[in-house]
């Protein structure tokens, strides 16, 4: 198996450390602003937030202590004068963590401007997929032929220290934003790696990184392969590029390699999806107030008839699901792999008044075609194969091996 092959499988999710949403900083490959008028992966993008003229007497009563509070730490806290603005942030954050939700935060002005930059698929940064979701920020997988994998970077790495600063209890976001710089400067990391007594210490020249968006060739056998790392503003015309170039191939089959791939825009899903998917119903979002809203398959799909098997991990999330879950609910294609990481909900971006931030809030659930739920489950793969690590330091990849197999054999049907 071609070395390549490891960077197809490693994973928990594959949130993109990229920078600036993709200048010298980070983005989360799930949680980005819209590149149309239509909705995100995380929600439809509001431009300002509205304001309702005055506070109710009730809560004028129910926010009394915290102007109590307020007042106190300005007339007694030994550091004056206080921030009013840190101040100010902090309420919002501290208000939006309350709801024990991981996809409801507050970004601050600058955080706000990063990640409302398009998806180019360049940046400056070390080049490679993190989870932030836990206690310290955790390699995915470096990317192939970037400084982090240069560097000596592995897969599930957890970064200790950043440049000598203990990372112990620092928020991920602000963590990633430590580890962003200009190409040609460096950054130390320092991290616990499973099996090593003591951490590691790694010093990474950062540079330019170019996010590939779409992989293809042909495999043995007359198999066709596709591989998309994200879902951004030229995926959907990379693929296309790419169909068109292997479809005149003649395979008898097509690989759609989804691992390790944690989303991008709804809109960029909805094109991919209908390539594969030539009419109805592809995704519908729920609200709370039990509204759905239904999106459906753009007519004219490149490859709605070929034999298909969709290749999915831990790491394919969001928009990757959504894709995912539409070929299986209409039996469109077989899925291999192992359980996919379950990103389900719906966040709307709302951009406060006065470049003060942005609040972003679930507010809707997305489900597949045949309204499965599957936010915090994930989709069953049809056929589980797992991935271990002797699999990968053997650079074999059983995954994709069975996907071929299922297509050699013709009938590749759940």
């Amino acid at each position: 198996m071609n070395k390549s092959i490891r960077y197809f499988v490693l994973g928990f999710i594959a949130l993109i450390l990229l920078a600036g949403a993709f200048s010298g900083g980070i983005v989360v490959g799930w949680l980005l602003p819209n590149r149309s008028a239509s909705t995100t992966p995380t929600g439809p993008f509001i431009s300002s937030a509205s304001t309702t003229g005055g506070t109710p007497e009730d809560l004028q009563t129910l926010f009394k202590p915290f102007w109590e509070a307020w007042n106190i730490v300005n007339d007694q806290y030994v550091e004056q004068p206080v921030n009013q603005e840190k101040l100010m942030r902090g309420a919002i954050s501290g208000m939006l963590q309350s709801l024990g939700d991981p996809h409801t935060s507050y970004m601050d002005p600058d955080q706000y401007r990063q990640a409302n930059m398009p998806m180019s698929g360049e940046y400056e940064g070390i080049g490679a997929w993190v989870d932030i979701t836990g206690a310290y920020v955790k390699i995915i997988s470096p990317m192939p032929n970037s400084p982090a994998e240069k560097a000596g970077l592995k897969a599930g790495d957890i970064i200790l220290k950043v440049n000598g600063e203990d990372m112990t209890g620092i928020d991920g976001n602000l963590v990633l934003r430590r580890i962003l710089g200009p190409a040609g400067t460096q950054v130390t990391l320092t991290v616990q790696r499973e099996g090593e007594s003591e951490p590691l210490e790694f010093t990474i020249i950062r540079a330019k990184i170019t996010i590939p968006s779409v992989e293809s060739k042909m495999l043995d056998d007359g198999i066709g392969y596709i591989r998309l790392f994200t879902f951004g503003e030229k995926t959907t015309d990379e693929l296309k590029n790419a169909l068109k170039e292997i479809l005149k191939q003649n395979p008898k089959g097509l690989v759609l390699d989804l691992r390790n791939n944690g989303g991008g825009y709804l809109t960029t899903a909805i094109e991919v999806v209908s390539q594969f998917i030539d009419k109805g119903v592809v995704m519908y979002e729920q609200y709370g107030d039990g509204r759905e809203k239904s999106f459906n398959a753009i007519p004219g799909g490149l490859a709605t008839k070929i034999p298909l098997v969709v290749l999915i991990n831990e790491g394919t999330a969001s928009a990757s699901e959504i894709t995912a879950g539409a070929i299986q609910d209409y039996q469109r294609g077989i899925l291999v792999g192992t359980t996919s990481f379950g990103k389900g909900s719906v966040q709307n971006w709302v951009a406060l008044d006065n470049d003060q931030g942005a609040i972003r809030v679930t507010v809707a659930r997305w489900l597949t075609p045949n309204k499965r739920q599957i936010n915090g489950t994930g989709l069953t793969p049809d056929v589980e194969v797992p991935m271990t690590e002797e699999d990968i330091k053997a650079e074999k990849d059983p995954q994709l091996d069975k996907a071929i197999e299922l297509l050699k054999s013709g009938n590749p049907a759940p």
